[in-house]
């Protein structure tokens, strides 16, 4: 018996298209193995910082600053253009639980309000350097544009009273008035 080979032309298109999807399968898996949705903070940390951010800016009319995506935001930035703060949200992160579990019992994330208004000020007054990059960050995420993560829905623009800016390029012009406008 003659073994038959079977000829592929591999092309640069089946070549390219099997990279993207190695890489796809790659990036799912490092994914699944660290068990969350975060790029990098941890179940634990994304929900002291939630807590932490919700200080800062607490829903009244409008979402809080969690519930506007502010952590989300964080989050990316840590990942990507703020890594060099890193280690900052981890040992913050990490003293506010360990504070409000020597004080009160319980993670940060799981005080109630008063007891977590507590654990900012001491913060603020402990920890300052640190306290104050997650007002900056929060803030930036609260009102800065949605597509970086943070301003769900454009909610904190609505607040406002501002409509959403055009996107660079695009929306230039009013084409249905036509040339003379």
């Amino acid at each position: 018996m003659s073994k038959a080979r079977l000829k592929v032309k591999l092309t640069r298109r089946h070549f390219t298209v099997g990279g993207a999807l190695a890489g796809a399968a790659a990036m799912i898996a490092c994914r699944g193995a660290k068990g969350n949705n975060w790029e990098f903070l941890s179940d634990a940390h994304a929900r002291a910082l939630g807590a932490l951010c919700d200080q800062i800016i607490p829903a009244d009319d409008f979402p809080s600053a969690s519930q506007a995506g502010v952590v989300n935001y964080i989050d990316r930035q840590l990942a990507r253009h703020y890594q060099r703060h890193q280690s900052a949200y981890r040992e913050g992160l990490d003293a506010i639980d360990e504070m409000s579990r020597r004080r009160f019992g319980v993670a940060y994330a799981d005080a109630g309000a008063d007891q977590r208004l507590q654990i900012v000020i001491a913060i603020e007054k402990e920890k300052r350097d640190f306290f104050e990059l997650v007002r900056e960050h929060t803030m930036e995420g609260y009102y800065g544009s949605p597509r970086h993560g943070g301003n769900r829905d454009a909610v904190s623009w609505r607040m406002l009273g501002l409509d959403e800016p055009p996107l660079r390029g695009r929306a230039q012009y009013d084409l249905q008035k036509g040339s003379d406008g």
